[in-house]
């Protein structure tokens, strides 16, 4: 990363250079990043725009504790240096660990990596920032713990920042918010706050019940930027005494929707209470080999191509991945009701199998259902490349929420699939199911040095949150270039909702040094920096 380091809007470099000096006092001069190579990290590499060092930071700062943390804010108040805080930053497809508002300083919290505790018996552990998927499973391990932790599809992400973004899983605990009890938060004043049961300074349970005692405020904290994280507390699996995984196939494009709506009935009824995967054909070719195998041609693969690669690896247009959980006898009687369920389907096709404790599932996905991190979720980088060869590829994506009625699927599967066409790119996508709703989950795969296709995926997401919006839809993340655009579509009563999280905004951090624009909301002081891009 060659470009110029922007300074953060209305701060000179004297100003600048003396936050800059007080942070290394605080951290150590290792511990800022000041540019050059040791500041690549915190751009975006798969930014969809043409320019790629859009969102650059000025510099990074690395503590190793909260009062670190809160020597760093009390620096950041007195010379209004705005920070950008990641757990460990690898939040890509959505900015990575770039800053919404370019020249912030980058708050990297992954020197912070300690596991702080884990209860086997009530069955949580309480984490630091830097703590990943795959550590905290290979502590897990190491320590004969018999508990799993429900990874989301990149291992290498932080437990504590794929939680607050709201990210999930395919297990029993797939809903990682839902799974969250217990924080320990930094507020923008260096105040040091213990949520819930936590704020009871002997206190037995603050990973047990979230609430505590009066107003409860986890979920403040979850895509905001009213605080530091620091520490937080998680439930965990118990390791089931066997488990299944499935695979069901379906021949035809447009049994997503019975797809949805038998899914629906067997989450509901707690046949299948764990998320379930409705993986489309692409999207699970593109874990075996790049689409040149099947087409050479440039644009989204014609339908005689996507037929004939179905065909040739043997797969459904929709790949529904399952997984039950328990005694053997309950769940094979409960594999027997999921496949009784789907048997009318015409061309339907069933995959199971049951693992005993302690038994390792291979390939990616199923390793996931298996409470094991993984990273082959990535292989779809590849997908542009040449058969046999690595590309370089990236990706954006595009998160609507979706009520889980087979209608809305196909709605939203046909709206985002033509409009995707029309930009030049492959429907790359499926559903989790998670009872009630859908993470309906749309990647537009690019190749990261031809900027103008950059460009060109970036369009894409303008179009499809447009779309979305009209049709009632909204995402429930968003890459940077679309925090604002997102949150207007949160549109009552004239912004309500967004008035509220900027009044809140306002309240706590009242120079705006934390996190300024992310999720759309931003602080009085930077609030001309406000655009819908």
């Amino acid at each position: 990363m060659n470009a110029a380091r922007p300074l953060p809007p209305g701060i000179d470099e004297a100003r600048f250079e003396r936050a800059l000096a007080a942070f290394e006092s605080i951290v150590g001069a290792p511990n800022v990043c000041r540019g050059g190579a040791s500041l690549g990290p915190y751009f975006d590499p798969f930014v969809p725009l043409a320019d790629s060092h859009a969102f650059a930071p000025s510099a990074a700062i690395l503590p190793a504790g909260v009062e670190e943390i809160r020597a760093i804010l009390r620096v950041a108040n007195e010379t209004r240096v705005p920070l950008w805080t990641v757990s460990t930053g690898r939040n890509f497809a959505y900015g990575g660990a770039a800053p919404r508002l370019a020249g912030s300083v980058v708050l990297d919290l992954q020197r912070m990596n300690r596991i702080l505790e884990v209860d086997e018996r009530l069955a949580w552990a309480r984490v630091e920032p830097g703590v990943s998927y795959f550590d905290l499973h290979a502590h897990l391990r190491e320590q004969h713990l018999r508990l799993w932790v429900d990874p989301p599809a990149a291992g290498w992400g932080s437990v504590v920042g794929n939680t607050l973004e709201r990210g999930f899983g395919s297990t029993s605990y797939g809903d990682h918010a839902a799974a969250q009890c217990g924080m320990e938060v930094v507020l923008a004043n260096g105040d040091v706050v213990r949520t819930g049961m936590g704020a009871i300074e002997n206190g037995t349970a603050w990973q047990l019940y979230k609430p505590g005692y009066g107003p409860s405020f986890d979920a403040l904290f979850m895509q905001s930027n009213y605080g530091v994280v620091t520490k937080m507390g998680l439930w965990l699996m118990p390791a089931p005494q066997a488990f299944v995984i499935g695979e069901i196939q379906f021949a035809r494009e447009d049994d997503l929707g019975v797809i949805v709506d038998t899914l629906r009935v067997l989450q509901l009824d707690g046949t299948l209470a764990q998320h379930a995967v409705i993986e489309g054909v692409i999207r699970r070719a593109a874990s075996i080999a790049p689409r040149a195998r099947w087409y050479g041609g440039d644009g989204p693969m014609p339908e005689p191509a996507v037929a004939a690669m179905q065909r040739d690896l043997g797969v459904g247009r929709w790949n529904l991945h399952y997984a039950l959980y328990g005694a053997p006898e309950v769940i094979d009687v409960q594999r027997v009701m999921v496949e009784r369920a789907f048997g009318a389907v015409p061309g339907v096709s069933f995959a199971a199998r049951r693992y005993a404790q302690g038994d390792e599932p291979q390939g990616g996905g199923d390793r996931n259902l298996a409470g094991i991190p993984a990273m082959s979720a990535f292989r779809m980088l590849d997908w542009l490349g040449e058969e046999g060869g690595e590309g370089e590829g990236a990706h954006v994506d595009f998160s609507p929420l979706c009520p889980a009625d087979g209608r809305d699927a196909l709605r939203q599967y046909a709206l985002v699939k033509a409009r995707a066409a029309e930009y030049g790119f492959d429907y790359y996508g499926g559903f989790t199911a998670a009872g009630r709703h859908l993470h309906h989950v749309f990647a537009a795969i690019f190749a990261r040095t031809r900027r103008d296709d950059a460009a060109r995926a970036g369009d894409l997401l303008r179009a499809l949150m447009s779309d979305a919006g009209a049709a009632g839809y909204g995402v429930y993340r968003s890459h940077l270039v679309y925090m604002d655009y997102a949150a207007a579509q949160y549109g009552f009563n004239d912004g309500a909702l967004l008035r509220l999280a900027q009044t809140v905004k306002d309240a706590l951090d009242p120079q705006g040094v934390l996190s300024p624009g992310k999720q759309g909301v931003w602080p009085a002081a930077w609030r001309a920096q406000r655009g819908y891009t």
